[in-house]
């Protein structure tokens, strides 16, 4: 590489550029602190009440030195709050409800997902070299249940009282009793949901991860709707059964190889009057429409976990999770659906 030394450096742009390599790596550097809070408890504890570096590793059983550089960090974060007169750290109602309550939002399983995910950079390094895919399978147990734990609370606001009733007498169909498949239905949020909400229907989970499918059944019998629910260890190309009132897709199509043979295969399970509900992030069709924090947010997680996905199966599509409307519009269309409209 030659680099033209006489090329003025604009120091303003400069200085702009290492301000965002500053907030970079240290959000980097916080996401591990943020899991360590999750695991330790160390938020719902502060969600409690106030507390002191000391007070707040008595009330967790960890070390206090730890937990005061733990702290400065996330304060500095704008994650806990602090009170400079008293020494005390605190969460805000929230800061509470986004990193601490059992049904607020949820944030540390997000990063959660992203620490898994880099335990794999090795591996994706490599697969950038060579074009070579890496499953979902592959990835440490920390990307499954990130992903069930932070995408759950926005099934749990969406999916019953908002995804459901803007599609065509879908509702009525399951409050009556109907079929419903939920394919790749990882460890079964969606599933558990739809079964508590439709007592009624019956829901097929599918998932061609066997381990996120065990675990899927486990969920589902502690949440009382085991006889309401089955679950397969199989391909969004190869789930069994037809008639279908409704099939769903939640945050998976993008991941797929072959989303144009799980669309076909989608239409011929599905009933004449059948409806299929995509689920998917919220993308422009135009790489410039994404440029902003989501955006990056996306492409970022993309690049380790949807794309290798999509390379390491059969059939030559590799989506990512910027995929638009357009696209998906585009394959589904393909498989031979005449409608496809945006819902919600």
């Amino acid at each position: 590489m030659t680099v033209d030394v006489d090329t003025p450096v604009d120091q303003d742009a400069l200085f702009e550029l290492i301000g965002r390599f500053v907030g970079d790596l240290g959000a980097t550097m916080a996401a591990g602190n943020i899991v360590i809070g999750h695991r330790l408890g160390l938020y719902s504890a502060l969600a409690d009440s106030p507390a002191t570096p000391e007070q707040l590793a008595t009330r967790t059983g960890t070390n206090q030195r730890y937990v005061t550089e733990w702290l400065a960090g996330q304060a500095a974060g704008g994650y806990v709050s602090f009170d400079a007169p008293t020494g005390t750290f605190s969460l805000t109602p929230e800061q509470a409800f986004a990193l601490a309550e059992p049904d607020g939002l949820s944030l540390p399983a997000a990063f959660l997902i992203a620490v898994g995910a880099l335990r794999a950079e090795p591996r994706i390094t490599e697969a950038f070299r060579t074009g070579a895919g890496f499953g979902w399978h592959e990835h440490d147990p920390d990307v499954f249940t990130g992903t069930e734990a932070f995408f759950r609370p926005l099934y749990v606001a969406n999916l019953v009282s908002n995804w459901i009733p803007a599609l065509d007498d879908v509702d009525a169909k399951l409050t009556a009793g109907g079929r419903v498949a939920d394919v790749g239905c990882g460890l079964g949020a969606s599933t558990v949901l739809l079964a508590q909400a439709y007592p009624n229907a019956t829901i097929v989970g599918s998932d061609y991860h066997r381990e996120s499918i065990d675990i899927a059944r486990s969920r589902a019998a502690d949440a009382g709707v085991a006889n309401r629910t089955s679950f397969e260890p199989s391909s969004a190309q190869t789930f069994s059964g037809s008639g279908y009132d409704l099939v769903a897709t939640f945050d998976c199509l993008h991941d797929m190889g072959d989303p144009f043979g799980a669309a076909r295969h989608i239409r011929e399970a599905l009933s004449t009057n059948g409806t299929w509900l995509i689920v998917e992030p919220y993308a422009g069709d135009a790489v410039s429409d994404n440029l902003n924090p989501l955006g990056r947010m996306y492409y970022s997680a993309s690049s380790f976990l949807c794309v290798p996905n999509g390379l390491s199966q059969p059939g030559g599509y590799s989506l990512g999770a910027q995929a638009g409307e357009r696209r998906i519009r585009q394959v589904v269309t393909d498989a031979g659906f005449t409608r496809f409209r945006r819902a919600a």
